[in-house]
């Protein structure tokens, strides 16, 4: 009685897209005709249900009918923000739900559902498939111990985004890298702002990583490691610098009146007011920025990611989705299958053009239809490949939640004790002596 009840519940849910996308039925794993119905859990791309709009939806309607029958993918939309995207999918895979059958996973997630034995294990004749021509950091975060268990996608990363005649006031010199100091100083010096992600959420543990990944060191030091015996790189040298740089940016008031509230979409739309020099953010604001047609567009510019030490390469923020199929899935051999067609350079390439959010594989960065449409390919390729993943550990959440807390506000943080604070936190919540 209970299982028809939460049928007709996902029927009255999905009514409204079942006919284009094929959702799967409740307690039946093929229909009449031989077709095995797919269940895909997508995070929010713009592309919302319509198949027309460009996104996942539109590429499950493309993979189903080039399958010629053999499988419909049909989706399920996952919450806004990565920590609820997560919290949806460990409660289903947790229960065993044979409704799920392909998932877009925040990178950082592999791991812990890897760790829980909540993922199928990438085919081996399919591994090279899904790895060949793809920036290796997007490869290593589809990897947990030494096993690939999903499919890179799409792959993301920042660029240091900038107004041309702030820079030229400033006297600084964008032909050459930029450090964050630099930047700070030059924003200081023209009483412009730098738009950056500091709000109590993943973007500001993406800019905490990038910092410290930058300054030559590494949040989590040995991945892999039980909880217990995780080792920290906070209070290394490249985790003081981090630091002292946001703290900097506080000091200084160039990071918006609301630093402490600030996310991409908050970022961007200060990055639009008269007193806008400097953004750290995602390619997509490239479009976004066009598509607002703000009348200083030709004042634009692009550069790579700000460096942590002077002298010492920046390494740009990973992010992006990778793809993987549910181990309770019973049709896991079309899921692969229907993977290999949503991860293919035709897929990534109409993703990217569809909705702005790069591609994974690397030829698609050559493709002249993507290089008239993002004039700063070769950058995002280039960031993609020089990029630091955040830390690989089956402890993701509890380690970005523990930096957020004590990172919170940015303009209360301290390089002499911050990172101790942190370090301590971290390791008496992983010991079980302390709660998030």
């Amino acid at each position: 009685m209970e299982s028809r009840r939460r049928c007709r519940i996902a029927f009255v849910a999905a009514a409204a897209t079942a006919a284009s996308l094929g959702l799967a039925a409740c307690g039946s794993d093929s229909s009449s005709g031989g077709t095995t119905h797919l269940t895909w859990y997508i995070n929010p791309d713009g592309g919302g249900s319509d198949p027309a709009g460009g996104g996942q939806a539109q590429l499950a309607k493309e993979c189903s009918d080039a399958s010629d029958g053999r499988y419909t993918i049909g989706i399920q939309l996952l919450p806004n923000s990565a920590s609820d995207q997560r919290q949806q999918l460990l409660r289903r895979l947790a229960s065993h739900d044979k409704g799920v059958d392909i998932m877009s996973i925040d990178p950082v997630f592999v791991a812990e559902f890897a760790e829980a034995g909540y993922l199928a294990p990438v085919p081996e004749d399919k591994q090279s498939t899904f790895t060949d021509d793809v920036v290796d950091p997007a490869v290593t975060n589809a990897t947990w111990k030494d096993e690939l268990y999903a499919a890179p996608f799409w792959a993301n990363t920042q660029l240091l985004w900038y107004r041309k005649s702030v820079a030229k006031k400033a006297g600084l010199d964008m032909t050459k890298p930029v450090t964050w100091d630099q930047v700070i100083d030059a924003a200081k010096k023209t009483d412009s702002n730098v738009g950056v992600q500091a709000s109590r959420y993943e973007g500001y543990m993406v800019w905490i990583n990038a910092l410290v990944e930058g300054g030559g060191d590494h949040i989590v030091e040995n991945p892999g490691a039980d909880g217990p015996e995780l080792k920290f790189g906070l209070e290394s040298e490249g985790g003081k610098k981090a630091v002292e740089i946001i703290q900097k940016v506080s000091d200084e008031g160039v990071g918006g009146p609301a630093m402490g509230s600030t996310d991409e979409t908050t970022t961007l739309d200060m990055f639009q007011n008269e007193q806008a020099g400097f953004m750290v953010n995602w390619p997509y604001v490239y479009a976004a920025l066009k598509g607002a047609e703000v009348d200083w567009i030709k004042d634009l510019a692009w550069t790579r990611y700000p460096q942590t030490t002077e002298g010492t390469e920046s390494k740009p923020p990973l992010g992006g989705i990778e793809m993987g199929v549910a181990q309770s899935s019973s049709k896991q051999e079309q899921a692969w299958e229907a993977v290999e067609c949503l991860t293919s350079r035709e897929s990534q390439k109409a993703y990217m053009l569809g909705t702005g959010n790069p591609a994974a594989r690397k030829a698609v960065y050559d493709d002249a239809d993507v290089k008239k449409d993002f004039p700063m390919a070769a950058l995002i390729r280039q960031s993609l490949d020089s990029s630091g993943p955040r830390p690989l550990t089956q402890y993701y959440g509890d380690v970005s939640s523990g930096i957020q807390r004590e990172y919170s506000p940015p303009g209360a943080v301290a390089p002499g004790s911050t990172p101790k604070q942190a370090t301590t936190l971290l390791e008496n919540v992983l010991k079980g002596d302390a709660l998030l």
